[in-house]
């Protein structure tokens, strides 16, 4: 299950214990830093941006505060903007929440929508790509290598030491968000799994599953956000969706405990005990 974290949700150290109780696999955090008041890129999901994307906790520390609220559930971002984040310092922040978690992060990021919010950041909006590649190139090379060292166009550092190592090995998923018409290369180049979050998913996927072949790379997990209901969770299972995520509402905590529990009657019978 997934939430933005605002600062006037249902505490993470509440949600977290809850969620694992029911038997949720993984609990998933949005993120943006701000959002400017200029308001001139469109909001994929329609005409009024909700006021959650700007009221948005830290995810590393919201996912912190679950983790160790928590033991078994795993805790991910859903999505980190990389694009607008240190690659040295993300690095470390990834291996933390890893290691605080014993080896259960997941590193779900993204190139953004925000033209406006990653500028702020001094990220080109034509070239988020090329920089997402690269610092997560650059992040796998610091998680793997006891001295590491990345050249590329726009990540650049000499021979270094940074610890603490993830505890999953060789590092956690890192799962790519986006449905444009390049997410699948781009994924089956540098991701452990596809995240899409609209447009043609199931009709993707076997052409996802042909790249990584063709690339010697084992079957890709796909995560996906379906509409809720056991239909359409069988639907997209005998599509090879791995992993279906569903949102409970960022509005205070008897708005996210009322649907966590509707939710959590819908999986049961798709949990093993």
């Amino acid at each position: 299950m997934a939430i933005f974290p605002t600062d006037y949700a249902i505490s993470m150290t509440e949600l977290a214990p809850a969620a694992e109780q029911l038997g949720f696999e993984s609990l998933w955090v949005a993120e943006h830093s701000h959002i400017p008041t200029s308001r001139q890129s469109p909001w994929p999901g329609g005409a009024e941006l909700p006021k959650q994307y700007w009221h948005t906790i830290d995810p590393f520390i919201a996912l912190t505060a679950a983790a160790l609220a928590s033991k078994t559930i795993r805790v991910a971002t859903g999505i980190c903007l990389l694009v607008e984040r240190d690659p040295i310092h993300t690095a470390k922040q990834v291996a933390s929440v890893d290691q605080i978690s014993n080896g259960r992060f997941i590193f779900g990021i993204g190139g953004g929508w925000n033209r406006e919010e990653m500028a702020d950041h001094g990220t080109e909006f034509s070239r988020r790509w090329k920089l997402l590649r690269e610092r997560v190139e650059a992040i796998k090379i610091i998680w793997t290598q006891d001295v590491a060292e990345y050249h590329g166009e726009m990540v650049d550092f000499g021979p270094m030491w940074e610890y603490p190592k993830p505890v999953q090995k060789p590092h956690p998923p890192v799962i790519l968000g986006g449905s444009g018409p390049r997410i699948l290369e781009r994924v089956v180049r540098y991701a452990d799994g596809w995240m899409p979050n609209r447009g043609e998913v199931v009709e993707r996927i076997p052409e996802l599953q042909r790249l990584a072949a063709d690339a010697g790379r084992e079957r890709i997990p796909v995560t996906y956000y379906p509409k809720p209901g056991a239909e359409e969770i069988e639907r997209v299972a005998r599509s090879g969706v791995d992993r279906c995520i569903y949102y409970v509402p960022p509005d205070g905590r008897d708005a996210a405990l009322k649907r966590l529990d509707e939710l959590g009657k819908m999986v049961r019978p798709y949990i093993e005990d």
